[in-house]
């Protein structure tokens, strides 16, 4: 989407500033088990849920708090003071599932997903 403004830019300047705007706190970088980085325009807490066959990965709309009591579990039992999690649901999409019939799952621009 980038290059379509700007055809010369190069994807080390991308990623630069991805991490640059990643570490003052304005996105999220993800670093999901099996996948590429990603960069997540909303900086909030929240969860996601990666597709096993497309790689497409989705924010998911938990109530705050939802897994609170996770965090106080794991520090009762390991004894750390736990400051945040980082917690990655896998499954299949609704695109990807056997009985739908919408041809190759396509990302925001239009192209299949890898």
């Amino acid at each position: 989407m980038v290059r379509r403004r700007l055809p010369h830019i190069s994807l080390g300047t991308v990623y630069r500033n991805l991490d640059l705007l990643s570490a003052a706190g304005e996105i999220q970088t993800l670093e999901l088990a099996g996948t590429q980085k990603r960069f997540d325009g909303n900086p909030a807490d929240h969860y996601h849920a990666r597709c096993l066959k497309c790689g497409r990965v989705v924010d998911l709309d938990l109530p705050s708090g939802a897994l609170t009591d996770l965090e106080e579990t794991v520090a009762t039992v390991s004894g750390f003071k736990i400051v945040g999690h980082r917690l990655e649901f896998r499954g299949i999409c609704p695109r990807c599932q056997p009985n739908r019939r919408l041809g190759r799952p396509k990302n925001q621009e239009g192209e299949p997903w890898n």
